[in-house]
């Protein structure tokens, strides 16, 4: 039956998240926020929520392999999923219709990233009430990246970029700001729940299986509880709010990383990332490569032709289940 109430989670996973990404799509549109801070903030929260309870969960229970796994693992994922959308849609070149912005969330990731390879590296068992160091690290930097990028100037997009019109097809589109906010926070308490019930059934199977907690942790639950930003990207992109998509990925991941040090107080038997298998190290680096590239990509001039403009998502995607692979046979 667990595979049965897995299914179920899933489906109602993809139908709470497309309802998501329209009322985000509502708010960017009709408020002042617009779409790259309503994806980096309001979706990237939402829909990293079943992460935030399976982290939890798991660092209450000891468990940090599933703890640190999926949360570096769903960021390995998200920048899976982005790429694979980009592939898909490479004529878009969605990267050149984004704005230029997005440059601050992906480098304020990098600098996260960096920071969990050395944690990972050092091992350091010092703590402050309980809480390691290299989580207190992790923390000051993300608030104090988050405030420098509010305060940082407008890049926008690149001047001589055709942009593509949007379409006015979004089936919430009548609805008022309020009414649009008002819905986002009642579809994000339902992603909660189906998400969490996705991680829960997932380890469930993780167990039947026998596979292990630091692949299970880093791809499994990883990839259950990164469904709902892969179906919001999904909906944002068919709403053509290429701004909202990228936003989301990029913004949940450096979500992540402040969810990841906060699980460390839960964590009662040491330093969370100090107690953890090499194996997440190998996924950290795939994060850190996987996301110098899609900086790259995003920074770079206009491509000439859509092979030039793809070869960046197609590496990605390799370097995806190369990670998979190294990780599963650590």
């Amino acid at each position: 039956m667990v595979f049965v109430y897995f299914i179920i989670a899933a489906i109602a996973t993809v139908y709470v998240s497309m309802k998501l990404s329209e009322y985000a799509d509502v708010i960017s549109e009709k408020t002042a926020m617009g779409g790259l801070m309503v994806g980096t903030l309001l979706l990237a929260g939402a829909t990293s929520l079943p992460e935030v309870s399976t982290s939890f969960s798991a660092a209450a229970i000891g468990n940090a392999d599933i703890a640190v796994g999926n949360m570096i693992g769903s960021n390995l994922f998200n920048l899976f999923i982005l790429a694979a959308f980009d592939f898909i849609f490479r004529k878009r070149r969605m990267m050149q219709q984004a704005e230029r912005d997005h440059l601050y969330t992906s480098a304020l990731g990098i600098l996260l990233t960096i920071l969990v390879i050395l944690a990972l590296t050092l091992r350091l068992e010092y703590a402050i009430l309980g809480i390691g160091i290299d989580a207190i690290i992790i923390a000051i930097v993300y608030v104090v990246g988050m405030v420098v990028i509010s305060k940082l100037p407008k890049l926008g997009v690149p001047e001589g970029i055709e942009i593509v019109e949007r379409e006015p097809n979004n089936p919430s589109g009548d609805l008022t700001p309020k009414g649009a906010i008002v819905r986002f926070i009642i579809a994000a308490v339902l992603i909660l729940a189906a998400g969490t019930a996705l991680s829960i059934t997932g380890d469930e199977i993780a167990v039947i299986t026998g596979i292990g907690s630091s692949f299970i942790g880093s791809f499994l639950i990883a990839a259950a509880t990164s469904l709902p930003e892969a179906i919001s990207v999904y909906a944002a992109l068919r709403l053509r709010n290429v701004n909202l998509a990228i936003g989301a990925i990029l913004g949940s991941n450096i979500f992540n990383m402040i969810i990841l040090a906060i699980s460390d107080p839960v964590y009662r038997e040491g330093a969370i990332l100090a107690n953890v298998s090499g194996a997440n190290m190998i996924v950290a680096i795939g994060v850190l490569i996987m996301s110098v590239l899609m900086f790259y990509h995003i920074f770079r001039k206009r491509a000439e032709s859509t092979v030039s403009y793809a070869w960046i998502p197609a590496v990605i995607i390799v370097l995806y289940f190369a990670v998979t692979y190294l990780n599963f046979t650590y």
